[in-house]
């Protein structure tokens, strides 16, 4: 830095070693920002690469605080994410985790946080084709079918949007299946399940969704927090979908995905409401026996699977400029490079 130069504003992204995290954080490196990752694990490459690793639990307010302190932007990514387990794991760590991102941010004068949320904070268990934002949070239905992560998700988000005020501007983002290169969860789990025969189609194959390819998602995190800066900030106190734009049948997309991996299609289905029996079967079983664990089906993941749900992105559009920017044809392909590099890919990879 040369002299009289003044130094790049510090973000900080939670979960900054995590999927999301990751790419939030060399997205802003690249930009010129300076970078501070606040995670549980070390992370020698990102400090290789100038990026201060502050090591820490966000259940930890004093770990959080001193995290935050002298940051003007935090990207609030990281998060208890699963289908099973405890309801005060979600809790402690999704909401107890914000409300410390909150309170830190206060502390210091952090001027933006952007949040990552998700649009299963308004799943209600039946199809939702092209809803916006007014869709309303259903807490009595994610508490009764035991959605833990949606649920302490949705109290967090909303915790987040009203600390929106004018000395700390707030907004969340809701993109919806996150897919692409590193993705240490929905691929991989996909790909193990397809291997083991434990894949099945859930109702009649016909249900649309949305997917996100996951630079278009944490460019939409950019995009935010640099409208959040502006005088007029129109995400200020707003949640937004975020997708690429055009839903996919969601079985089909599937198939393409085990294909890149040179596995076969899924031939075996189940139907919905079979799928909701077992899920309600695993549940009560994984509570008595496992109660740390993820059951291999559940109500939720029965009714996400069967059902579409693919949303409105029009007010992120307009209010950040949300374009993606990698189409569907190209993350695709950058997908397929990463599993035949990671050798998740069998030699039959490509053969369409």
């Amino acid at each position: 830095m040369g002299c009289g130069e003044a130094e790049s504003p510090l973000a900080l992204v939670s979960g900054g070693g995590g999927f999301l995290g990751r790419y939030l954080v060399e997205q802003l490196a690249r930009r010129g920002n300076r970078v501070r990752c606040f995670a549980r694990g070390s992370y020698r490459e990102l400090e290789v690469a100038g990026v201060e690793v502050q090591r820490g639990d966000i259940r930890d307010f004093r770990a959080v605080a001193e995290a935050v302190e002298g940051v003007e932007c935090v990207y609030h990514a990281a998060a208890l994410a699963g289908g099973g387990g405890r309801w005060i794991d979600y809790y402690e760590t999704n909401v107890r985790g914000t409300e410390n991102v909150i309170a830190a941010c206060r502390r210091h004068g952090t001027a933006r946080l952007v949040y990552t949320s998700s649009p299963s904070v308004v799943f209600a268990g039946r199809d939702q084709c092209g809803i916006d934002e007014s869709a309303p949070y259903d807490m009595k239905w994610l508490q009764q079918h035991g959605c833990h992560y949606s649920r302490s998700k949705a109290l967090a988000e909303q915790a987040v949007l009203r600390a929106n005020g004018p000395d700390l501007r707030t907004c969340a983002l809701r993109p919806h299946l996150i897919w692409g290169p590193r993705d240490n969860h929905l691929i991989p789990r996909l790909l193990d399940r397809a291997r083991r025969g434990r894949l099945r189609r859930v109702g009649d194959g016909s249900n649309r969704v949305d997917v996100t390819y996951v630079e278009n998602a944490a460019a939409a995190h950019l995009d935010a927090a640099d409208a959040l800066a502006s005088a007029d900030a129109a995400p200020a106190g707003n949640a937004y979908f975020i997708s690429q734009s055009s839903p996919v049948n969601c079985w089909e997309w599937i198939d393409e995905v085990l294909a890149l991996a040179g596995l076969p299609p899924v031939r075996r289905a189940i139907s919905a409401r079979a799928a909701w029996r077992l899920g309600a079967w695993c549940e009560q079983a994984y509570r008595l026996l496992r109660p740390r664990s993820e059951p291999p089906m559940t109500r939720f993941v029965a009714a996400q699977l069967a059902t579409s749900h693919w949303y409105d992105v029009s007010r992120a559009q307009a209010d950040f400029g949300y374009r993606p920017q990698v189409s569907m044809a190209e993350g695709m392909r950058r997908l397929q490079a990463w599993l035949a590099a990671c050798g998740l890919a069998n030699s039959a990879s490509g053969n369409r």
